[in-house]
């Protein structure tokens, strides 16, 4: 769509089209009517004594008109709101106006009977943000976490050489870095799997003022909840002003930041594994690297993903941070950066999309990390050092500080000359010359599991 404001319905349109059924206009009204619809049913089902009579063929047809919902229909519902200039009551409308088509118009007052429109979106919004982290964001999210796994586990046993503040440090495997980031992202997964999607449901300003006066025997907040939690599947917040306070939905945010927080970790390590010339790319035909630099193979995926992880972390901190504060029993800043919900969401998909595909590029130069790790022998110095205190040789941490902290080159032989001047026996000499860095690898491949 070359006419779209944002990439996220434009460029990358064919990345974020999964989310529009819970996360665009027409998804917000698609559930804004099944709350109606499923709440109208509700009270049928109480029964209240107004709908005892309600007919019971009639029941499944109604939940029709949220099942088959389509674009027309929330048409209608547009062109109702350019005359309402309110969009809830605009989907009120349109539910009644359903009713009289299916022949139970002389119920249709019970629609919205006792409800202030933030009932109507503080359920509509969790439920399609629940379906669409459930159904889009979580399964692209497990695909991705399968992708590093895979290639944990094919590089298990692949000798790096480790850097701690950009500095040689005691080896690893390339699998075991990658098994680091699958262990985090399962971690933050399940976070974000087992969050809370809360609901405020309870009139006006929360304690059912309209409902008790027209019904003081019922027992609404009951009610509330087993409409809620029981037809909706989502949590009720008991005490609330008008609006649901977005404590949940704050935690639900902080969440997929820290998902975003590990994906661009792994996307700068493996930029910069690629800028070391660990990796190759592969190449494919008729790509440009570059419009000047015919040689160029440039990691963009990678690159993409951070920038579109950087975006949606960026507007998450601010839903986390502004929700959960409203003036008083409420004031409508809420409103519409909740109709934002679903930008994050979308940044997330094309980013996830671009690190698998970088992912998929990748083609491991094992020469090169060879080469790495024969150039810095000294990284073997903790090795020998620590054997030698097992040895109780005086003061081993300071022999080998006076060996590796020169400016000199320490290789295989410089260490093996320091190995055959060392004041011990021969076995532990022949243990400490089998040390190369190539095999100080610790439980490195044991701890991958992919």
């Amino acid at each position: 769509m070359l006419d779209a404001i944002s990439p996220v319905d434009g460029r990358y349109r064919r990345h974020t089209a999964s989310l529009s059924p819970w996360m665009s206009e027409l998804g917000l009204i698609h559930h804004r009517v099944e709350v109606e619809v499923e709440y109208f049913l509700a009270l049928v089902a109480m029964p209240l004594p107004q709908l005892a009579d309600f007919p019971q063929d009639k029941v499944e047809p109604f939940r029709d008109v949220y099942r088959t919902f389509s674009e027309a229909d929330a048409q209608w519902v547009k062109d109702k709101e350019r005359i309402t200039n309110h969009d809830v009551k605009a989907v009120e409308y349109f539910v009644k106006e359903a009713m009289e088509q299916l022949g139970v118009g002389a119920w249709k007052e019970f629609v919205h009977f006792g409800l202030t429109s933030q009932d109507v979106n503080n359920t509509a919004v969790p439920l399609s943000l629940k379906r669409a982290t459930e159904q889009v964001v979580l399964p692209l999210l497990d695909e991705t976490i399968a992708d590093v796994a895979r290639l944990a586990v094919e590089w298990k046993d692949v000798p790096m050489l480790a850097r701690t503040h950009g500095q040689p440090a005691s080896p690893v495997t390339l699998g075991k870095e990658f098994q680091v980031f699958v262990d985090r992202l399962r971690g933050q997964r399940d976070a974000l799997a087992h969050a809370t999607y809360a609901a405020k449901f309870g009139g006006a300003t929360g304690q059912f003022n309209a409902h008790h006066v027209a019904y003081p025997k019922v027992d609404w907040p009951a009610f509330g909840t087993q409409f809620v939690e029981g037809v909706l599947g989502l949590t009720r917040t008991a005490v609330t002003t008008q609006i649901e306070p977005y404590d949940h939905l704050a935690a639900w945010c902080d969440a997929l930041r820290r998902v975003h927080s590990i994906l661009m970790d792994l996307d700068k390590d493996v930029w910069t594994y690629i800028s070391m010339d660990y990796f190759k790319q592969k190449i494919v035909a008729g790509e440009v690297g570059s419009s000047a630099m015919p040689h160029k193979v440039n990691p963009i995926d990678f690159e993409n993903s951070e920038g579109n992880l950087g975006v949606a972390n960026a507007l998450l901190a601010h839903f986390a941070e502004k929700l959960p504060i409203s003036r008083l029993q409420r004031d409508l800043t809420d409103s519409t950066v909740l109709r934002n919900l679903g930008v994050p969401l979308g940044h997330s998909l094309i980013a996830m999309n671009a690190t698998r595909k970088g992912l998929g590029k990748l083609v491991l130069n094992e020469a090169k990390l060879a080469a790495d790790l024969e150039a810095n022998w000294a990284i073997v110095a903790e090795a020998i050092q620590t054997i030698l205190r097992r040895e109780a040789y005086p003061e081993p941490y300071e022999a080998l500080k006076a060996l590796t902290r020169t400016n000199g080159t320490i290789n295989a032989t410089v260490m093996a000359e320091f190995i055959d001047g060392l004041d011990v026996g021969e076995a532990v000499k022949a243990e400490l010359r089998a040390i190369t860095p190539d095999n100080y690898l610790g439980f490195a491949s044991k701890l991958v599991r992919g």
